[in-house]
């Protein structure tokens, strides 16, 4: 049946462990839960959570407008049903230092294994959109010490993310990494890198693990898991692929039903009732119905 098999400490534990591997985590996002079970099926190491997708979902931009009960919900749908790390965007941490904490207990307490907080301030932008604002270092450090203090469990990542690149510039960026590891960070998130060289300049200058977005239509080029692995990159995340990947195929759709009046020239494109089913574990779910139904005093 659906739901993980796995405590969320020993997913905690996992991810650890897997990033000081010294090999790289692949981490596709997962729109929602059933996502998050094809991702563990076809056998990648960890599922992400995006605040982007969050809000998309919602029909809302991605300028903050997402509530926390809003990220801790869907973070607790998608970790409950697969046996990866869950990693979640957790944008600022919604408020005040004494916000972020509370964030982080939230996020833990939803069976999340990690999440990245930003230097941004509010109201936050996209990461690869022009017009962000940076805060002070100090601000972000205090943001990053309520974080680190908060935490009950101590495998519980946090991850750093800095957007100062696009706004600063690279030496300006990696001095602000430094501080937030300083801080307490475990991992950091350069946001927007270029190329290779932004990152490989990152890796010389940071000694703990670090995050690589792929995403698409965005600054950074789009680099391949061999391309990461060399320059020492830990953890790669493709946040919004499947939502793109989804709304692209239902567009096309609707569009063919709307001109052509039936949906008879899709069913091809379709994942079928069979494989749907087969994710959703049906025959489990009929069995235990079956136990309960048949059982008798």
């Amino acid at each position: 049946m659906l739901n993980a098999t796995t405590s969320p400490n020993a997913k905690r534990r996992r991810l650890r462990e897997d990033l000081a591997s010294g090999r790289l985590l692949r981490a596709p996002g997962a729109m929602n839960p059933l996502t998050a079970v094809l991702i563990q099926e076809l056998g990648f190491e960890a599922a992400y959570v995006s605040g982007a997708v969050i809000a998309a979902d919602l029909a809302l931009p991605d300028i903050g407008l997402t509530t926390l009960p809003e990220v801790v919900g869907r973070g607790h749908q998608i970790a409950r049903v697969t046996d990866l790390p869950t990693i979640i965007d957790a944008d600022t941490g919604f408020g005040e230092p004494m916000n972020a904490a509370r964030t982080v207990q939230s996020l833990e307490d939803a069976g999340i294994a990690g999440c990245h907080l930003e230097d941004q301030v509010d109201p936050k932008r996209c990461g690869h959109l022009d017009g962000k604002t940076v805060t002070d270092t100090a601000t972000m450090v205090r943001r990053i010490r309520a974080a680190v203090s908060a935490r009950r469990d101590g495998d519980f990542v946090i991850c750093a993310r800095t957007d100062a690149a696009a706004v600063e510039g690279l030496d300006a960026a990696i001095e602000r990494a430094k501080a937030y590891v300083d801080a307490g960070a475990d991992m950091v998130f350069p946001e927007a890198m270029r190329g290779p060289a932004d990152f490989e300049a990152f890796r010389k200058a940071v000694d703990v693990p670090l995050l690589a977005n792929m995403t698409e239509f965005g600054k950074s080029e789009l680099l391949t898991v061999e391309q990461l692995e060399s320059l020492g990159l830990n953890l790669v995340i493709y946040p919004v692929t499947t939502l793109r990947l989804a709304m692209g195929a239902v567009e096309d759709g609707l569009r063919t039903i709307r001109e052509e009046g039936t949906q008879a020239g899709l069913v091809d494109r379709m994942q079928t009732r069979k494989r749907l089913y087969e994710l959703l574990d049906y025959p489990a779910y009929n069995a235990f119905d079956g136990d309960v139904f048949n059982f008798t005093i």
